[in-house]
């Protein structure tokens, strides 16, 4: 439990730096930032939708091709019951990562600016010129990153079935094997007593 909250700060991380790298290369030229209407890199709206379109196409893709793995499987084994998505627990997920995401995102770029000798913006740095791509680029890993944690979870939660069923079954208590009394096999299976019979009488 305390390895998987500790896995979070580091996805928070990720998710800036990724970003940062992103928003830093998407950003216009300086004579673009001057003619920023007439020259220079992609439009706010156009990166939202690319970046937002991406992120649903990645998100459903992952949870889907997860959702099948798992339902394929539980058809081979019909008496273990399936873990179902919880897309409630995503979304919650995606929401938390972006505004955690946000908030580290301008803070770290808050200190790089102080110590550049620029001085500390705070949360202003996310609608500057510069950085004005990094909120719809932070949504959409942020909703990658939440679809990715549920499709791993929902595999690991059917992989954690099958180990507590073959454990059950390792565990249960074995039935011996037992020999019933000849008098209760079938006549056909038992020994006739008597003489043997002589060979047929040839046809007249």
């Amino acid at each position: 439990m305390k390895a998987r909250l500790m896995l979070w700060p580091a996805v928070v991380a990720l998710l800036v730096l990724v970003a940062r790298w992103l928003a830093y290369a998407l950003a216009p030229s300086p004579l673009a930032r001057v003619l920023e209407h007439s020259a220079g890199g992609p439009s706010l709206v156009v990166v939202t939708l690319v970046s937002a379109g991406l992120a649903v196409l990645v998100s459903v893709a992952v949870v889907w091709l997860a959702a099948l793995g798992v339902r394929e499987r539980s058809r081979l084994a019909p008496e273990r019951v399936a873990p179902s998505l919880r897309l409630r627990r995503l979304g919650l997920r995606a929401v938390g990562l972006y505004l955690a995401s946000c908030f580290a995102f301008a803070i770290f770029e808050s200190y790089l600016h102080w110590r550049a000798g620029i001085g500390f913006h705070g949360l202003s740095c996310l609608v500057g010129p510069v950085h004005r791509n990094a909120i719809p680029l932070l949504a959409a890993l942020a909703l990658a990153a939440a679809a990715l944690a549920e499709a791993g979870e929902h595999v690991l939660a059917w992989a954690h079935a099958v180990v507590r069923e073959l454990r059950r079954r390792r565990l249960a208590p074995q039935a011996f094997a037992f020999f019933a009394a000849p008098s209760t096999l079938a006549p056909s299976l038992l020994a006739v007593p008597g003489r043997s019979r002589g060979p047929p009488l040839l046809a007249a």
